[in-house]
């Protein structure tokens, strides 16, 4: 027979208070003596004040409930402490605050575990988001260039005359390769277009050349204090990394006004042998003391996932005379010819 939480096979609660109602009943007739007119009466309080603890395991409010009464009344008429009332009442409040207080400790670890996987999946859709606007739009920066390799294949195998027949039939496999990867790419990558529920843009996608306007269209926000810094050779460089590089400092920019209202906002491009440093850096209060890495904003976690997807990394902290401080290190390749 299993005997586990149980005394030979009987269960502990009701075990408990039926020994403390034979010690009740004991301490009635002790009490009175073994007679008199109050015996019946006290060993019916006492029994209520102690037998409830049968009922403790399933029902611990009803027997607290009766067992304090019943303790009350016991006490009142024995004109003294019941000894054995008063420790069913000190056992059955102990137990019912300890299930509470485990109770309470269980539903907050369920609603912090809640609250976590909640965050953990916002993150994680906020990230495939991310990753889909940026697939989104370089399938626009690699489509034109698959489509001008096409084109210029084609316009060099017609274009030149004398060209050898092996010459003409290598243009012409060159051409129909670029148009089958534009096909399957955008067979694959185009299907973005129609989970975000958006229209095709025919837009040319922004690159460093339209920073100004971005820079315009902050100050014309408020942020009047926002300039712009380049240094080194300037250079034409790989549409992905100019759109990276536009994407950090429009989400930089925006973070800015957003969390240092007012602040002064430096923006600097640093065109270094083999990559481009791209910082954004503000005057305002800078990050919090112990942020939460859990609550905090996507859009760092926009700009991280923009520069990994060129090869690069991206920075975030406190900058070196306070404020806050973005800082992307971008790697690049020779312009375009």
């Amino acid at each position: 027979m299993r005997r586990s939480g149980t005394i030979t096979g009987w269960g502990l609660w009701p075990a408990i208070g039926a020994a403390l109602a034979v010690a009740g009943t004991g301490e009635a007739v002790w009490r009175t003596g073994g007679s008199g007119a109050f015996l019946s009466l006290a060993i019916v309080v006492d029994v209520c004040a102690t037998l409830p603890l049968v009922l403790a395991r399933d029902r611990i409010t009803a027997a607290a409930a009766i067992v304090t009464v019943a303790t009350a009344a016991a006490c009142v008429l024995h004109q003294g402490v019941a000894v054995a009332a008063v420790v069913a009442l000190v056992t059955v409040w102990s137990v019912l605050l300890r299930r509470r207080m485990l109770r309470r400790r269980a539903d907050a670890a369920e609603r912090d575990a809640s609250r976590r996987r909640f965050e953990h999946t916002l993150l994680e859709h906020t990230a495939r988001g991310e990753r889909a606007r940026i697939a989104r739009e370089l399938h626009d920066v690699v489509a034109h260039h698959i489509s001008m390799i096409s084109v210029q294949a084609e316009t060099a195998r017609l274009a030149v005359p004398g060209m050898p027949a092996e010459g003409a039939t290598r243009l012409l496999a060159i051409g129909d390769t670029a148009r089958t990867a534009l096909t399957e790419m955008r067979r694959l990558l185009g299907v973005l277009r129609e989970d975000a529920g958006a229209e095709p843009t025919r837009r040319p996608q922004p690159g460093l050349q339209q920073l100004l306007d971005l820079i315009d269209e902050t100050r014309e926000s408020g942020a009047s204090g926002v300039r712009l810094i380049v240094r080194g050779g300037v250079a034409v460089l790989d549409p992905g990394v100019e759109l990276a590089a536009y994407r950090i400092v429009q989400e930089a920019l925006t973070n800015a006004r957003r969390h240092a209202p007012g602040a002064a906002v430096d923006v600097d491009l640093d065109y270094a042998p083999g990559e481009l440093r791209v910082s954004v850096r503000d005057n305002g209060p800078g990050p919090l003391p112990d942020p939460d890495t859990r609550t905090a904003g996507h859009g760092l976690l926009g700009m991280r996932e923009r520069a990994a997807a060129v090869g690069g990394d991206l920075r975030t902290g406190p900058g070196p005379v306070g404020g806050f401080l973005v800082e992307a290190t971008l790697p690049v390749g020779a312009p375009d010819e």
